[in-house]
């Protein structure tokens, strides 16, 4: 499988699958699902809710454990948190007694990682997703927009080269969303993190991705890999092309007119 990363496979996938028990009843969430993901490549996940999304990044963080299957990171296999993975949720989840720069630094704090190293690279972080300026705010200080951008820094702080995002902008307003979509193909451009990004929104994924994953309903399991052929940077204008909206209506197609191709 051809990958659009450049390098070796970052993430190994092989067999996956999860089962839940719900009382008496087995409810399966994931089945079989083989999945690799390339050095510094953007990868997006789609597919209708419950199919097993979220799921899938949990195991892949090593939050939960599979039922079978196998899950390697560089190489190791996954057998619980891992240093190397950074994570953005669909919501922000900073604290708010601590000042933006701390809820930066909060990685480097639980892993016991020398704190006046990573404050100067807290600080380029910020910079970077455009919060210079804002060090000493506090998360109720700041809008829905500008929250998430300290998150995606609090991710990147300990430099890990997975970078896992579950819906990070699916609370945010069309306007917003469509700005931090363009705020994060910069700064994957500029850190090239590998990415595995979650989202609901089809034109999200085709405007971001290197290849578009598209599940199942549950049990999840690949419907299709498709391999993302716009140059990048990509713009707004680009969305308009007729080989952008080729490929959500192709993406579409393959959820059965499910799913959503709003406003990025």
């Amino acid at each position: 499988m051809e990958h659009a990363g450049g390098g070796g496979a970052a993430l190994e996938i092989r067999g996956l699958r999860m089962v839940y028990r719900r009382g008496d009843a087995a409810v399966e969430a994931i089945a079989g699902l083989d999945l690799d993901v390339a050095d510094r490549e953007f990868v997006a996940i789609v597919g209708p809710s419950g199919c097993g999304k979220s799921t899938l990044l949990k195991l892949v963080t090593g939050l939960r454990q599979a039922t079978s299957g196998r899950i390697t990171l560089h190489g190791r296999p996954v057998a619980g948190p891992r240093p190397d993975v950074g994570i953005v949720f669909q919501s922000p989840v900073l604290f708010p007694w601590r000042t933006v720069l701390d809820n930066v630094l909060l990685p480097a704090d639980v892993l016991k990682l020398p704190r006046a190293q990573y404050t100067d690279r807290a600080k380029e972080l910020l910079e970077l997703v455009g919060l210079g300026g804002f060090e000493t705010m506090y998360p109720q200080e700041l809008s829905g927009g500008m929250q998430q951008r300290a998150a995606i820094a609090r991710a990147l702080v300990h430099d890990a080269p997975l970078l896992l995002m579950d819906e990070p902008f699916g609370a945010l307003d069309a306007m917003t969303r469509e700005q931090m979509n363009l705020e994060l193909q910069r700064i994957w451009a500029a850190s090239r993190k590998t990415v595995v990004f979650i989202t609901h929104s089809i034109a999200e994924a085709v405007f971001l991705a290197d290849r578009i994953v598209v599940m199942s309903p549950r049990p999840g399991r690949i419907l299709e890999i498709i391999s993302n052929p716009m140059p990048r940077l990509r713009t707004m204008e680009d969305t308009l092309s007729p080989e952008f909206g080729a490929m959500v209506h192709h993406v579409r197609g393959l959820l059965g007119g499910g799913g959503t191709g709003a406003a990025l």
